[in-house]
């Protein structure tokens, strides 16, 4: 799909404090690698690591903390004990049809409960002011909006207008006034106490549910039964996992891996998927899934399908969601090679640091998958834009380290709309100032990025021997688990190897096998693949020496599990 060019990246060796890794070491497990993990992570004594490993819901924190809780709680039970119409909204992406699933699934046992997906194409991101006559036209008392909201000062004052309240539930940055909502539970914004920053949108909604659970007098089991939606939305929208995310998610894919529901377990049949779960596979195998119905069609079609109480009503939505998400990979594969082969064409691209590109053929739904493709090709702040309703309008990437949130804020008045995160942005506006915002934006990033900051990178937790992967460092890496930002799967380097065999697989070729050994035990091999990587079959041919980055996984076929190496990058051999 991409031209072929390789990105060399620089290795970064991480280190930390050796009187901590000593301590671990002592108090833990007297090897070299598995303390200096844990040290990497934050991970300081023994009861820090206690709770790394054995994550707890009963070390989940009190939602009474969060600011405003207490409002909300008490509008919720006064709108169910009073038999007030609530209406459940959210976002259409995966963290706010997960949310509002959710949220629904646990309210409809307790009130009149109905919910509400804006249609991305006709209303956009976040609290529409015609879902907000949809609320008042249809006798909703309440809206509880989960992933959006916090930014909603309009749709939320016409609410009020009409005689309705919202209750906010957002984990985006707020802006510099609040909208007027009955209560905002949002962990970001100024003076909440809040213990822990990072939750999703719909880990918010959880800890509502959580309080409300507490104010019911319901045992606690009565909710963990909506852990697998938090573990799909805490994966796919890519936050943090540690803290209680990290709790939320351990659970959350227990769930999905031992009991899943009947709609999870139709999207997994739906998908063909057979194996236990990881986080990785959330965000790569049922998230785009999710995502697409948003995407392509409606984000109601994800919300019926997750709120599904009957197992051929599931797998009926679920094939219509691979349907969709069939259609989405098509659209993803033709925006891209056309934004590639806009980008070759541009002779002025490789003097500039950031990349904007712009068709009104392009489908919106899959801009920023494009976005983040046209990083792994171009590494530099990227913008992809689209035509909708007279504007442009599109997502935004960035790379490790730089806030293409803060770069586009800076171009605040030639836009009509934006929001997001610091590596994650929507923005829209007029076409006639796509050209001043293009040069705009160059110069902003250009004047404030450094040259490291566009090298990619990758980070080496630890230099290993061949001899020092076994079956017992394969059991203990697993314990690290669930992976994700904050507690990325451990990258390990060998230094000075060579490959007895070298072939490329996959229909087109773009894939290698390597067995890898050392030269001081050249019969002690090992297995690796390295995805997208046959153009650095030259560096590891005819004997050459060279040092590996990679991952160490388990690789099952046909019953068989053994130790692979999967490699992320190669580089001739240096030393240290």
């Amino acid at each position: 799909m991409l031209i072929n060019r390789y990105l060399e990246k620089k290795w970064r060796y991480l280190d930390t404090y050796p009187e901590v890794v000593a301590r671990l070491r002592t108090e833990v497990i007297d090897r070299a690698d598995v303390p200096h993990l844990l040290a990497l992570r934050g991970i300081t004594d023994f009861d820090s690591a206690r709770d790394f490993f054995r994550p707890d819901l009963t070390r989940l924190h009190d939602p009474l903390l969060m600011l405003d809780m207490p409002k909300a709680v008490e509008r919720v039970m006064r709108a169910l004990g009073n038999g007030e119409r609530i209406l459940v909204y959210g976002d259409y992406d995966v963290d706010g049809t997960t949310a509002v699933a959710m949220m629904y699934s646990y309210l409809r046992e307790l009130g009149d409960v109905d919910y509400y997906i804006p249609d991305r194409y006709k209303e956009g991101y976040g609290i529409s002011l015609q879902g907000m006559e949809h609320a008042a036209q249809h006798g909703f008392a309440l809206v509880i909006a989960l992933d959006c909201g916090i930014q909603g000062n309009q749709a939320i004052a016409h609410a009020n207008s009409l005689g309705v309240d919202v209750i906010v539930c957002d984990h985006h940055l707020p802006g510099p006034l609040l909208p007027p909502a009955y209560a905002i539970l949002d962990p970001k914004r100024d003076g909440c106490q809040y213990p822990f920053k990072e939750l999703c949108g719909c880990g918010v909604g959880f800890k509502l549910i959580q309080a409300i659970q507490q104010a019911s007098g319901d045992s606690p089991e009565t909710i963990y039964r909506y852990l697998d939606l938090a573990a799909i939305s805490i994966g796919a929208d890519i936050v943090p996992i540690t803290g209680e995310n990290r709790i939320l998610a351990y659970h959350g894919l227990q769930l999905i891996n031992t009991r899943p529901s009947i709609a999870i377990r139709a999207l997994l049949e739906g998908a063909n998927i057979r194996k236990a779960l990881t986080i990785s596979d959330v965000v790569f195998m049922l998230g785009p899934r999710i995502n697409a119905a948003g995407r392509i069609g409606t984000g109601l079609k994800a919300v019926e399908l997750l709120t599904s109480t009957h197992p051929d009503e599931a797998r009926e939505v679920a094939a219509e969601i691979n349907i969709l998400n069939n259609s989405r990979r098509e659209f993803d594969k033709s925006v891209t090679e056309e934004a590639v082969q806009m980008i070759a064409a541009d002779p002025m691209h490789p003097h500039g640091r950031t990349t904007v590109v712009y068709s009104e053929e392009w489908h919106k739904g899959v801009v920023g998958i494009v976005a983040s493709r046209l990083i792994d090709t171009w590494y530099r702040p990227t913008i992809v834009l689209t035509h909708s309703d007279g504007f442009a309008v599109g997502s935004a990437r960035s790379v490790k380290d730089f806030d293409v949130h803060e770069a586009i804020a800076a171009c605040e008045d030639l836009l009509e709309q934006f929001g997001g995160h610091r590596y994650a942005a929507g923005l829209k506006l007029r076409l006639d100032r796509l050209d001043a915002f293009r040069e705009r934006f160059e110069q902003i990033v250009a004047s404030s990025i450094t040259h490291e900051q566009l090298i990619p990178s990758i980070d080496i937790d630890f230099n290993l021997q061949l001899t020092d992967i076994s079956s017992k460092l394969v059991s203990l890496l697993k314990q690290f688990a669930p992976f994700g930002p904050g507690n990325m799967n451990p990258v390990f380097a060998s230094n000075g190897l060579f490959a007895h065999e070298v072939r490329t697989v996959g229909t087109d070729g773009r894939h290698l096998k390597l067995l890898v050994a050392h030269p001081e035990q050249p019969n002690r091999t090992l297995d690796c693949v390295a995805w997208n990587m046959a153009h650095l079959a030259p560096l590891v041919t005819d004997r050459r020496l060279f040092d590996l980055a990679y991952t160490i996984e388990e690789n099952e076929f046909r019953g068989n599990i053994t130790v692979q190496l999967n490699v992320k990058d190669v580089r001739a051999a240096i030393s240290l």
